[in-house]
Order: structure tokens, then sequence, then C-alpha cells
């Protein structure tokens, strides 16, 4: 574990950052009132048996889930909210894509509303979007989603890779022009720590530019070769990091692994007690 004046900062590996100006007392850090999964960590066995995996997942203590992969979108919605309530659980938010904010909008509100969500993120953007002119096309419906999504009654978080840090058309990072051209008010961010330090950012800088726009935390630990691997595994200091002030308004904490490495629960049960041990 790196110490609480540095932390893993991508691909240049561990990054000296002086923390100290930057931590707060723990009663004014990022609260962790639950724990959360996200469910695209287990999605081949949830898109199996939603049921069952939501069940196990209640038994390792979770109680927070955010819905995506796993072909979720075309289950039995009432369903799983029954058994969610039935278990303990809730899903504060819902990973709904571009293409289905941009075509099947109504839908998509109904589907996290009936799931119980308050906020819908858009979990990711292809390659055609990437680019000088496709950024540019899909900027002005981000920015629609998060007003349309306001009206609906529901919050609206991006989602980050790695590319949005790496891809820089004209010289400025995709980030950074989602960061500038969208409205805070209208467009949190569920800030993804993994991905942000393969890309090679200084986490903690980061987390303390974006502030309160924060919404959620993806929580997912990195190995030295820079591999993905379960919450407590690898080398980043998220103890640090959620003594941050820029945490303290962090409302989710979801546990995630894109690599679902079976068997999952002893990787999904790893990552959720070293998430509930750094409960201030």
């Amino acid at each position: 574990m790196i110490s609480r004046r540095t932390l893993l900062a991508g691909a240049g590996g561990v990054a000296a950052v002086a923390l100290s100006d930057r931590i707060v007392p723990a009663a004014l850090a990022a609260q962790i009132p639950a724990v959360g999964i996200q469910l695209y960590t287990v999605r081949e066995i949830f898109q199996k048996d939603p049921v069952g995996t939501l069940g196990q997942v209640a038994r390792i203590g979770y109680r927070e889930v955010e819905f995506g992969g796993g072909g979720y979108d075309a289950m039995d919605h009432a369903l799983l909210r029954r058994t969610m309530d039935r278990l303990g659980l809730r899903a504060p938010s819902v990973h709904i894509g571009y293409d289905a904010l941009l075509g099947q909008f109504e839908r998509s509100v109904a589907m996290a509303k009936t799931l119980g969500a308050d906020t819908v993120v858009l979990p990711y953007m292809t390659d055609q979007h990437r680019t000088e002119a496709g950024w540019k096309a899909a900027l002005p419906n981000i920015a629609r989603f998060g007003a349309e999504l306001k009206k609906a009654g529901l919050g609206f978080a991006y989602h980050n890779h790695d590319f949005e840090f790496t891809v820089k058309p004209g010289g400025k990072s995709l980030f950074d022009r989602l960061i500038e051209e969208t409205d805070p008010s209208l467009v949190q961010v569920e800030l993804d720590l993994y991905w942000a330090a393969h890309a090679g950012e200084d986490v903690a800088g980061l987390i303390e530019r974006l502030n309160r726009r924060i919404y959620a935390y993806h929580v997912k630990d990195m190995r030295a070769d820079r591999s993905m691997t379960a919450v407590g595994q690898g080398k980043t200091d998220f103890a640090a990091l959620f003594r941050l002030k820029g945490s303290a308004g962090v409302r989710h904490f979801y546990v995630e692994n894109d690599e679902a490495p079976a068997p999952y629960l002893p990787d999904i049960t790893t990552s959720f007690n070293t998430l509930r041990a750094l409960r201030f």
C-alpha cells in the first residue's frame, strides 16, 4: 500500500504528491454509508441468473448495486426491483448507453425509475465519437441528456475510461472539453479511479479539480504492472483519496472489476471487505 503522501498516478508508476494540505478530518471526508457494486463485474452470472446473483451480492454485504451490462436492459425490471426490495438492496444509478438515450429516451427514464434509480450514468463512448468531429457532435447531446433527465426528476453523470484523457484532438483532451463545455449542475462525473490512473492522470489533483462535481467513484485497484485487481490487492491508497477535500461530496462507492474474473465471489468479497474497512 502506498503511503498517505503518495498515490498511484498511472503509466509513470507512483507519483510523489504531497497530500497533507488537501486531506480533511475524517468527519469531513467522504462518507461510505453503503458499499456498492457495479453489476458489470458479475455480468456473466448475472445474465444467466439475475435473481440468484443479486442474492449472492446481498449475502456478501453489499447494499447498493449499479446496473450495467449483463443484458439487464432487456430483463423484467419490475422483477429486479422486487428482488432488490426483498434483499435490502437499492440501485441509486444505472448505466444507459448513448444510443439508447438518444433514441429511446422515455423508455430509458422509465427503466431507471422502475429500478429505483435517481441518476442515469452514460458509461462509454465508442470510437466514432472520439474524433474532433465526433466529440463536437456528441457534447451538445450529452448536455441535452442532463437537462432532459433533470426535467424527468433524474440526475445525470458521465463515466470515464482512459481514452477521455489520452485522446486529444486539437490538443485538448476529450475529458477537459466535457468538463468545460457542460453545465456542472446537469452533468456530473462518475470517476473511475483505475482508468484515470491508467491514463497517467494525477488522480488526487483530478479529484480536487472536479471537487463537488463527482457523483460517485468506481473503485478498482491496480497492480504494479498496471493490471486490474480486486480492491486491496493492488497499490492504490484509497484511504488517502477518500480523505481529500474533493471527495467529501461523493455519494456512492461502487466496486468494479471490468475483467470479471472467475470465480467471482472471492474477488468481490475481497473488494467488499477492503472498502467496508475504509468507512470513516
